[in-house]
Parts: C-alpha cells; structure tokens; sequence
C-alpha cells in the first residue's frame, strides 16, 4: 500500500526504533518441549512472544534492504519486497494486545497472511539482483566489494527461515488433529530414507517433464532410522540436491550411446550427525566455479524463469539459488552443506544435520 509523507515518515521513525532492538533467541529444544502441550495458555503465551518479537525481526530486515550497495535497493523488485516487509510489520504493530483465546485465534490468521505475503520473496530478490547485473553489465564486469550483497543475501535469508520456522510453528500447532510424533513443523521420528524417496519422485518428474527421460536414483541406507528434523526444511534440500544431480547427469548422457548412471544417495547415521551424500557422475564442477556455487550472483541458468509461479524452485534450473540456500537451511539448526567435485566425472554433495532433541544453541 502507499504512505502519505508523514505516514511515511512515522512509519520510517518506527521501523527504525524497533530494527534498533534486541531479538530473542529461541532454542529448539525449548520449542519442542513448549509445543509438545499446545494448551490454551501456550499459545497465547506465543502469540505474545511473536507480536513482540517478529516487528524486531521485520523492521531489521527492512532497514537493511533499504541500505544496499550498487544501488540494488532502489531496484523495483527490491522496493516490491521492502514494502511487503513495511505492510507486514505495520500488521504486526497495529495488532491490539493479545489478551484471551479470540485475539490469539485472530492474530494466527494475521500471521498466517504475513507468511502468504512473504512467499515469494525469494525469487522476487533473485529478479533485483538479476536487474542489477545488467545493469552492472553481467558477471565478467563487477565492481570490488560485490561481496557485500553476497553476505546481505546469506543474513537476509537466514532471517527469513527464522521468521518463517516462528510464524510455521505457532500455526501448526493449532492443528487440530496432529501427525502423531509431530510437534509443529519438528517431527520427532523423522525418517530420512523416506524423505530421500519423495524427493527422489519429485525431481525425477521434473526431469521427466524438462527431458523425456531421468536418471536412475538408487537410495542406501537404514529403513527404519529416524530422528528429529523440520520435515519441510530437508525435503527442500534433498529435492534441491537431487534435482541438481539429475540434471547434470541427464544433460551429460542425453546425447550419449551409454546408459546414464544412477545418481546414489546414502543415508549415516553418526554419534553427532546424520549425514546424507548425494553422488552422481554428470561430469563434476571446474575447480574455479566450485566457489560460486554458493553466491546468488551466479546462476547456470541462461534464462532463468519468470515470476508467474508460486512454487520456489519448481524448475531444473532456475536461479542459482537453490545451492546457497539449502546450505542455511542446514545451517539453521547447526548442519552444513559441503560440495565436493571431481571434473570430468561427478560430483558429491554432503548434506550435515545436527540432532535437534540435543540442540541448545538459539535459532537466528
């Protein structure tokens, strides 16, 4: 919506008072243990918390979008997403005080519209730093201390998973008719092997419908191991993941006389992490472009798709930043993503993921 000039300039004043403040850190354990009785007054007890904490959070992230270098902040794109972060902090703080079960009930749906705004921020970011690099005349011809919208992106996102797992947990907990083990979006016996099989689906459909024809996947370890993850969170990774594979393989052999190889994907389970590999032999990564993998200002894709999608990432290569991304998915909860390359034969991807009924770090 548009401000008059001294709404404008109230609403300024107030996004830069409350960005000024101190966010709270929630640890998961503690998000575990409060979600595992969503009585009447936990959750307003969390409705009080998120109408207190996600302005601090908001009004921090809209401060920042409108202090970026190389003129990236007065892209159209960035100002489209600068301004549903002003909306959606202007919800937040219109809210009257949570005070019975009716105004935590309304303020849940409010919260639930702020989620809907915000979905897609990321590939509208994505189209403002698109719009700078033709500006700045593609990737051969940036300026010293690019890297600075790098790190921007790394912290903005990583603010928007913590956002989202806040507003995703409150939310969920108002399910009236649970999975059973599931505490909000954190599943306590989450099976990874299985996750790896519909991902598995999922990607091999896309590659389907991209190419006539995918790659085997071929999935190794224990059935029945199961720990505590966000469900949500390592299905984005694995689908990422496994979808890069098939991809490099399908293009590699799509041509070719001999069979494509199977993309292998193995499931540890370690004393402190369980780690997922995702192999596959579709001609690796030049050493000098392993580093880029994990910036936003490169994408493999010539042209990558447009915004008329809901979905993030829905295409076999869309813009580059489904690597960078998954990397602080794992990273939220204290994982790690690692990529390691053999040009001219494949690539292994290391997908690191702590424990979470051990973790006591707060979330970002």
């Amino acid at each position: 919506m548009a401000y008059s000039e001294p709404a404008a300039r109230a609403v300024a004043e107030e996004v830069a008072r409350w960005g000024g403040m101190r966010q709270t850190g929630v640890t998961l354990r503690y998000m575990m243990e409060f979600g595992a009785r969503p009585t009447e007054r936990n959750l307003l007890r969390s409705a009080q918390f998120l109408r207190r904490e996600l302005p601090i959070r908001i009004a921090r992230r809209a401060l920042d979008l409108d202090s970026l270098p190389f003129g990236l902040s007065t892209k159209p794109a960035i100002l489209k997403v600068r301004d549903w972060y002003l909306d959606s902090f202007r919800d937040l703080r219109c809210f009257p005080e949570v005070r019975n079960r009716d105004d935590e009930l309304a303020f849940t749906e409010m919260i639930k519209m702020i989620r809907v705004r915000h979905n897609n921020v990321v590939p509208t970011m994505a189209l403002g730093v698109r719009q700078l690099k033709k500006d700045l005349g593609g990737t051969k011809a940036f300026p010293p201390g690019i890297d600075e919208i790098h790190q921007f992106l790394d912290r903005f996102y990583m603010s928007r998973i913590g956002i989202r797992m806040l507003i995703g947990q409150h939310v969920a907990l108002h399910e009236p008719d649970p999975e059973p083990g599931v505490i909000g979006l954190i599943s306590k016996r989450l099976s990874p092997m299985l996750v790896a099989q519909h991902a598995t689906e999922d990607a091999r459909a896309i590659c389907m419908r991209e190419y006539g024809s995918a790659p085997d996947v071929n999935i190794y370890g224990d059935p029945d191991f199961t720990f505590p993850y966000v469900k949500l969170h390592l299905q984005l990774m694995m689908f990422e993941l496994v979808k890069n594979s098939l991809r490099a393989v399908q293009e590699r052999y799509m041509n070719s006389d001999k069979h494509a190889p199977p993309v292998r994907i193995i499931v540890a389970d370690g004393a402190e992490d369980v780690t997922i590999k995702i192999s596959d032999e579709g001609g690796g990564i030049p050493r000098s472009g392993l580093s880029r993998i994990f910036t936003y200002l490169y994408s493999t894709a010539e042209n990558p798709p447009d915004l008329d999608g809901r979905n993030e990432g829905v295409t076999m290569a869309g813009y580059g930043y489904g690597i960078p991304i998954s990397r602080l998915y794992a990273r939220y909860f204290g994982g790690d993503l690692q990529i390691i390359s053999m040009e001219g034969y494949g690539t292994d991807a290391y997908l690191h993921l702590s424990r979470l009924g051990d973790s006591e770090e707060p979330l970002h």
